[in-house]
């Protein structure tokens, strides 16, 4: 039987606000490995839940760039986890923009439904999301600045440990 926590949204976005133009020398940087940015999502939610989930193949972990799992540093693979995942660590449902806060992660596609990018809320204006990514390293940069044909939001309900 699994315990469930609260996602701290405040350590995550804090995590992403310090290392989103910067690299954590704890990781590896994928930027020259078809990018980062999804790798950089992870180790915020890392950041707001401190649970990683290490079943081969299907989990979400990371020990090192070579022993990690595809949804660490994977856009659709990190989506697969996050809204499947029923076992130890960080999950998320789909959530339309009026219901997503800072913490919670949007990927963006192209107009085949193809996700090739992830970016984690790190705040709002009066009319417009603010996020934190790297790839193109991105600190409280507007999403409308963003040319994209779909999007999805995720929104983290919470932890299991």
């Amino acid at each position: 039987m699994l315990n469930y926590k609260n996602y701290n949204r405040t350590t995550a976005v804090e995590y992403a606000k310090r290392w989103a133009l910067s690299r954590n020398p704890r990781y590896f940087d994928f930027s020259d490995y078809g990018g980062d940015c999804t790798n950089f999502i992870s180790q915020c939610l890392y950041a707001g839940s401190n649970i990683m989930n290490y079943t081969p193949t299907f989990g979400w972990y990371y020990i090192t760039s070579y022993d990690r799992t595809p949804s660490w540093t994977g856009v659709n693979f990190l989506y697969d986890f996050l809204v499947n995942n029923t076992g130890p660590s960080v999950y998320a449902s789909i959530a339309s923009l009026s219901h997503v806060e800072p913490g919670d992660v949007i990927q963006l596609g192209d107009a085949t439904d193809r996700f090739y990018h992830s970016l984690l809320i790190c705040g709002f204006t009066h009319s417009d999301i603010l996020i934190c990514t790297h790839t193109n390293d991105s600190y409280m940069r507007p999403l409308s600045s963003y040319h994209y044909a779909t999007i999805r939001y995720l929104h983290v309900e919470g932890v299991r440990y």
